[in-house]
């Protein structure tokens, strides 16, 4: 439920808010589309951790380049090993 309010809020920001901005993210996926992936593979708190931390990275003294969502994150391989 949380991690569909969540997609509904990014889609809301890719639709109204971001074509009025223009094309400034450096990454690829955008770092919109980027919080969508992570949180539909890892849900929402561990998704939404990663779509924040994503978009602090996203500034202009950072390259940008290809950054997909990770398949499994620190976190994950912790609780796997207990």
């Amino acid at each position: 439920m949380i991690k569909k309010l969540l997609i509904y809020f990014v889609r809301f920001y890719q639709y109204t808010l971001s074509p009025l901005l223009g094309l400034t993210c450096r990454f690829y996926p955008t770092c919109s589309e980027y919080m969508i992936l992570a949180l539909q593979k890892h849900g929402a708190m561990k998704g939404a951790y990663l779509g924040v931390k994503r978009i602090c990275r996203c500034h202009p003294w950072n390259p940008g380049g290809h950054d997909p969502v990770p398949e499994s994150t620190i976190l994950s391989k912790e609780k796997s090993v207990k």
